[in-house]
């Protein structure tokens, strides 16, 4: 594998080719691709939208990961949401994801915007790592059932995320993943979430995340998710931020910190 160049996309092509990163990267189908027409206008309005290549490439050639976000504004202030970052599964690895995020970063303050929001699953602690450890962001809200992304209602497996806050003017300085520490929350019984624990109070809280939710089985990946919903929105709700992604060997902790 080759290193890899990050550019602002400008090429109509090239906007069209990164419709197939996203494929490539989360199984997309066509409903659920953001089209390249929409990356363009955005990055003509006041997006920013970027595009990774193998080094030597050019813009033309097939991008193997993306970022694209646009700015947000509630209550008077302006911001930076991102909404997508892509990378080819065959990069993930290969430093670019928090390499597409520190560019990102890079342009929205040339845009005098100081923090950036985007959303994740919680249940892929693999995102969680990156967004947490790796850029030093926190997580404060909870959101159930975010995304409608499949058609019935009553079947559909709970899209939830976590809203990511990034302060753009703090230096990043990623760490390594941590020892977990600090009061249970929750913690796995087998491949299933135990109980929830009482740690109301405690400074620092643990909710623990399978380490490979894609091979559970259906019925365990949604007793997971429920299980999370509860642990994590009932500690925000109490003054608690995610403020990091803990590991030991075969495990892995959402560490939960009193602010």
């Amino acid at each position: 594998m080759t290193g890899f160049v990050i550019r602002d996309v400008t090429d109509p092509w090239a906007f069209r080719a990164l419709e197939d990163v996203q494929v490539a990267a989360w199984g997309y189908q066509d409903r659920e691709v953001t089209p390249g027409t929409m990356l363009r206008i955005s990055a003509v309005t006041g997006g920013i939208v970027l595009g990774a290549y193998p080094a030597g490439g050019a813009e033309q050639e097939t991008p193997v990961g993306l970022a694209y976000g646009f700015p947000a504004r509630e209550a008077g202030e302006w911001w930076h949401h991102s909404h997508l970052l892509a990378v080819r599964p065959e990069w993930r690895g290969s430093g670019l994801a928090v390499a597409l995020k520190l560019a990102q970063r890079e342009r929205a303050l040339a845009q005098g915007l100081r923090r950036m929001t985007w959303t994740f699953d919680p249940l892929v602690p693999r995102n969680a790592r990156l967004n947490l450890g790796k850029l030093g962001a926190t997580a404060r809200r909870y959101l159930p059932d975010w995304y409608a992304l499949e058609a019935e209602r009553a079947t559909a497996f709970p899209a939830d995320r976590l809203l990511i806050e990034w302060d753009l003017t703090a230096p990043v300085q990623g760490h390594a993943a941590p020892l977990p520490e600090g009061q249970p929350l929750l913690e796995a019984q087998g491949d299933w979430p135990g109980p929830l624990q009482p740690g109301a109070g405690a400074p620092q809280l643990l909710a623990e995340v399978p380490l490979t939710p894609e091979a559970l089985a259906p019925e365990q990946k949604r007793a997971w998710r429920l299980a999370l919903r509860e642990a994590i929105s009932g500690a925000l709700a109490q003054g608690y931020a995610v403020t990091d992604l803990a590991r030991e060997p075969h495990r892995a902790f959402y560490v939960l910190t009193r602010l």
